[in-house]
Parts: C-alpha cells; sequence; structure tokens
C-alpha cells in the first residue's frame, strides 16, 4: 500500500491526473456514447439500403467514427483545453486534422498494443491495458502538441523542487 502512496504523491503523476485529465476522460466517454448512438442510427436506419452486411458496418463505423471524432475535437478545445490560447492564424480545420492525426496514431498504438498483450493475457484484458495506455499517449499527444499553449509559456508540469535546508534540518 505504501506503494501506491508513494506513487499517487509523485508530481508528475499528480499533474497528469489532475483536472485536465478527468476532463479528458469525461470527453472520451461522451464521444463513445456519440460513436455508439451514431452506428446504431446507421446500420438500422440510413444505411438499409446496402445490403452487403460488412458494407453497411464499414460505412456505419465511418460515420461513427467521423461524428465521434468531432464531439471530441469541440469539447476538448472548448472545455479540457479552453484556458490554452489558440493561435488565430491556425484555420480551424488544420487544428483538427491535428487532433485528428493524433487520434489515429492513438488507435494504432492501442490495436498493436492489443496484439501484443494478447500473446500474454487474455484478450479482453489486452485490450482494457491498451486502450488505458493509449489514451495516457492521446493525452500527452494533445496536452503537448495538437491544445499546447502559444503564449511565452510552456505546457509542463510545474514541479515542485524539494526545499534543501529542511532536509539537510531533518538529517
Amino acid at each position: 500500500m505504501k506503494l501506491f502512496a508513494r506513487l499517487a504523491a509523485h508530481p508528475l503523476l499528480t499533474w497528469t491526473f489532475r483536472k485536465r485529465f478527468i476532463k479528458f476522460g469525461a470527453v472520451g466517454a461522451s464521444g463513445v456514447v456519440v460513436n455508439l448512438g451514431v452506428l446504431y442510427l446507421c446500420q438500422e436506419f440510413l444505411f438499409v439500403a446496402i445490403r452487403s452486411h460488412d458494407m453497411r458496418l464499414n460505412a456505419s463505423l465511418a460515420v461513427a467514427i467521423f461524428f465521434a471524432t468531432i464531439n471530441n475535437f469541440y469539447w476538448n478545445r472548448t472545455w479540457t483545453w479552453s484556458d490554452r490560447f489558440h493561435r488565430p492564424d491556425k484555420h480551424l480545420l488544420l487544428h483538427f486534422g491535428q487532433y485528428a492525426l493524433a487520434c489515429w496514431v492513438g488507435i494504432v498504438l492501442q490495436v498493436l498494443l492489443t496484439k501484443l498483450f494478447v500473446l500474454y493475457m487474455y484478450y479482453l484484458i489486452a485490450n482494457a491495458a491498451a486502450i488505458v495506455l493509449a489514451s495516457v499517449f492521446n493525452f500527452v499527444v494533445n496536452n503537448f502538441w495538437t491544445f499546447r499553449s502559444h503564449k511565452d509559456e510552456i505546457a509542463l508540469p510545474i514541479i515542485p523542487e524539494p526545499d534543501i535546508e529542511q532536509e539537510t534540518d531533518q538529517k
């Protein structure tokens, strides 16, 4: 239990799992809802004229992923990273393209990690572990690249330095 307490107190971990990471997770959860809802609507209503089950599923998935990505981009831009200054000369479509590229790299990472982990564990556990790692990757990429601050400040965590005088007094 002491190990978990020490890990939880580590400045880099506390920074990562702060409010922004929780917002990022909430946005991701909303994206899952959008994805599932659009997938259902496309499969059951919009693309019923497509007779091939595989083709209908492919078309439905493409539309569902597209809308979920737009949903997540909007909420991450306006809520998760709302405190970051966005360059006015950066076109919204370019910013979305940057976000979508980061998402696709995360998806590829998730697939590769799942295929690697499944060699050592049950496939659902392997996929869950890959999702967690890919989510952390997506958060870091979006924090430092897609939604980086364009002010003079750096988007790095503020890690307090230990007070050397107090440490020598305690010894």
